[in-house]
């Protein structure tokens, strides 16, 4: 019965790992293209443009938190997380994908809450995706 019980637990973490595997070859092979349907698609990154600034922006934009920081509070959080090897501004970033994003909103980071499907749909989030890789392309 336990052996039994070992190789169940060993396949079911088999297929974990095997569904792990294949969301990180998903996101390289999206991040490694030079252009995919969403960046080419100029009325999903306005789209996306429209959803950051409601949703993100008053966290992660660029200028000053009502507090009288020099940062609004995700922007400083991430510039003192990354400490200048990453940009602290989401719009700099060239590095943020779809599921990347996704997990970040989905799941929440440090004091950054998650927000559920009825909050922001996975299709705003890959709209948000495409205007921060617009963005961050842009000099």
């Amino acid at each position: 019965m336990r052996r039994v019980a070992t190789m169940r637990g060993l396949r079911m973490r088999g297929a974990v790992a095997a569904r792990a595997l294949a969301a990180l070859a998903a996101a390289a092979m999206l991040s490694a293209s030079p252009a995919s349907a969403q960046d080419g698609d100029r009325a999903a990154i306005e789209r996306g443009r429209q959803k950051f600034e409601y949703m993100c922006e008053p966290c992660h934009g660029a200028g000053i938190g009502d507090d009288g920081r020099a940062m609004l509070p995700g922007t400083d959080a991430l510039r003192i997380k990354y400490r200048g090897t990453r940009p602290a501004l989401l719009t700099e970033r060239t590095d943020l994908t779809p599921e990347a994003l996704r997990v970040f909103v989905r799941q929440g980071v440090f004091s950054m809450p998650p927000f559920r499907p009825t909050e922001i749909t996975d299709e705003e989030i890959d709209e948000i995706a495409a205007y921060i890789r617009d963005a961050a392309s842009r000099p």
